[in-house]
């Protein structure tokens, strides 16, 4: 979920008027444009959808000193030869509100909220489990849940900031997460942490999506390339900070109530960020949108429950049949919903604006999106496992070896945009090209290393693929979604949040069916390539040469009936557990044959399924190449494109 952090973004681009707008919009500050009757200073201060002439965004705060209209310098545009939505070369902005940086802060510190909640969890699982005796279904929900009602939210949460105001969907969300988060950290059983973890994802979800709409009607267009280079080492940052904070807070503690504090941790962070919010944000929504589409809010909702639901659950659960049904089924709502949203009327709001599929740059950022994200959660998924389970490393250690990846990041998004300006479309395909050589470092390093593999070894391929992911990252939304309308800005954002979300659960569960049945195929390899040694220690513990044979048999069968398992950290059924015998010399054989074991097995099973991440990213940069052709003009630090 590293990567969730991507699902926190809202379109932000302005759009020209027609080429018969276009003289009035530049005089319009001085006054000698004609207005149709009613029209007043306050229906000017309106932006223009390039398409059909409607209001695209209204600012209900009031102007401050110094707003005018004016064409945006050709010099500060990034421009893409492809179909636009409007004129290219000149966009609405307005005087800078001096209180941007701060209400930018605000934002961010929003983000990274919500961000470090979604790493910081997994470490406390142990913890979780002893302290409220949870089974293994309610712990698998506690994770579970929250991805669930988050991505199943996010369309309808972006849609909900267009109509009813980001500034205000954004405190609500804020509020409820905080509020959910007091609540977890004060679960008395594992039914009320679950509950209170899906009421933290579908307000996650509310304030995900009003982000970047927020930096719409902020910033202009000339510092927003900057602003999403902050935004990416926001994401590195609450990267390295989720497990680091998590492992410090619970290291000492294990079973018990440390684990709460990952949770509260939320409540003084976000009350000042609420604070904050309420003064410094500026208020926006999309004018026209009066009512959510709550038909197609329930169609669209049940498609994603049929297809999220089975991808989070099923391997746990053993991939039963009902998962596979659900998924079949999930594809016809999903049409069902298109169908209905094509239907309604030109003068609706629908929740999906499906006109923005026509957008070139759009459809392709979508699929740069799913197969960007398909890769990362499902390698820290991978990764953790095998420093964790097969290695042993803390939590607190497998948070400092991903330290040079999420630093490698925060850097790369900062200059990034430096580069993206001047460069366009191709940052992000050199970035994604640096992710395969980081990946590809990363699996020469396993085989080189093997079971003595350190946080060291792993320091320059993990900082070169934080680089390019920082170079992917930042520039995304400037130049991919370019030609999206503001007034449809939490619908497009919505709609993007949620396909990351799907690429991010389905790269975990096709890599991690991968990845287990690597394991359980491996455990035979595994096991025999630590049963010489075995012998040796077990004749030196004085064992006859038949009881030498038996234990070695009953070590084979049982390791690979161990590395099978949903859970290889348990002792396999009618297996002999040597948890805490190691004073005996043969009890203390087996135990450091399986761990060898186990390390081998893990190893090996990552280094071949890393191919999957070189695949999923290698089609990225190929992605990459079909986005429309940006030339830089001018300053660094430009624009949108329109």
């Amino acid at each position: 979920m590293a990567l969730q952090y991507l699902g926190s973004q809202s379109i932000v681009n302005h759009i020209m008027p027609r080429p018969s707008q276009r003289h009035c919009a530049q005089r319009l500050h001085e006054g000698d444009c004609p207005m149709t009757a009613g029209e007043t200073g306050s229906s000017a201060h309106r932006r223009f959808d390039g398409a059909d002439g409607a209001p695209l965004e209204s600012t209900n705060a009031p102007r401050p000193r110094g707003w005018r209209m004016s064409a945006l310098p050709a010099s500060a545009a990034i421009e893409l030869d492809a179909p636009a939505t409007a004129d290219a070369g000149q966009a609405w902005h307005e005087a800078p509100d001096p209180r941007r940086w701060v209400a930018l802060a605000t934002v961010l510190t929003a983000l990274f909220m919500a961000l470090l909640d979604v790493s910081i969890v997994s470490v406390a699982i142990p913890a979780i489990r002893t302290n409220l005796a949870a089974n293994d279904a309610d712990i698998q929900f506690v994770i579970a849940g929250y991805g669930l009602a988050y991505a199943v939210t996010l369309i309808t949460g972006g849609r909900l900031g267009d109509i009813f105001g980001r500034k205000r969907l954004l405190m609500l969300g804020m509020g409820g997460f905080v509020l959910a988060s007091a609540l977890c950290g004060l679960a008395q059983n594992p039914l009320m942490l679950d509950l209170s973890r899906v009421l933290q994802g579908g307000m996650a979800a509310l304030m995900y999506p009003q982000v970047l709409s927020i930096v719409q009607v902020t910033f202009p267009p000339h510092e927003r390339a900057r602003v999403f280079g902050f935004l990416g080492a926001v994401i590195g940052i609450a990267t390295i900070a989720g497990p680091l904070v998590g492992g410090l807070i619970i290291r000492d503690d294990l079973t018990g109530g440390s684990w709460r504090w990952i949770f509260l941790v939320n409540l003084p962070i976000g009350i000042v960020a609420l604070a904050a919010a309420s003064r410094v944000v500026t208020e926006s929504r999309a004018p026209n949108a009066t009512r959510l589409d709550l038909v197609g809010a329930g169609i669209a909702t049940a498609g994603l429950v049929l297809l999220v639901y089975p991808l989070v659950e099923g391997q746990v659960a053993g991939w039963p049949l009902w998962t596979f049904v659900c998924m079949a089924i999930s594809p016809f709502v999903l049409l069902l919903f298109v169908l209905y949203e094509r239907s309604l009327p030109t003068s609706a709001f629908p929740l999906v604006q499906l006109s923005l599929f026509g957008i070139s740059s759009f459809r392709i950022g979508l699929l740069i999106s799913l197969t960007l994200l398909a890769g990362i959660p499902a390698f820290f998924f991978t990764f953790s496992l095998m420093v964790q389970v097969g290695l042993g490393f803390s939590a607190l250690n497998a948070g400092l070896t991903t330290v040079p990846w999420s630093l490698g990041t925060a850097f790369a998004s900062i200059m990034s945009t430096r580069l993206a300006p001047r460069f366009g479309k191709w940052t992000i395909t050199v970035g994604a090209s640096m992710m395969v050589v980081g990946i590809a470092a990363i699996m020469l390093t396993l085989h080189a290393a093997g079971t003595g593999l350190t946080g060291w070894d792993l320091i320059p391929s993990f900082l070169v693929t934080g680089l390019g992911m920082g170079t992917v990252v930042a520039p995304l939304l400037n130049i991919v979604l370019a030609g999206v309308p503001p007034r449809h800005a939490g619908s497009a954002s919505g709609v993007l949040t949620t396909v990351q979300q799907l690429g991010g659960a389905m790269g975990v569960a096709v890599v991690g069916v991968v990845f287990f049945g690597l394991l359980t195929g491996g455990a035979a390899p595994a096991a025999s390539a630590v049963t010489p040694a075995l012998r040796v220690q077990l004749t030196q513990a004085h064992l006859s040469p038949g009881a030498v044979n038996g234990a070695v048999a009953t070590f084979t069968r049982c390791f690979e009936a161990q590395a099978s398992s949903s859970n290889p950290q348990q002792t396999a059924p009618g297996c002999p557990s040597t948890a805490g015998t190691t004073s005996n010399p043969a009890n203390s054989a087996f135990s450091g044959a399986a761990s060898s074991a186990l390390a081998k097995d893990f190893v090996s099973a990552l280094e071949v399924l890393l191919f999957f991440n070189i695949g999923f990213w290698g089609l990225t940069a190929l992605l990459s190449l079909a986005l429309p052709r940006a030339r830089a003009q001018g300053t660094v630090g430009g624009s949108t494109a329109h």
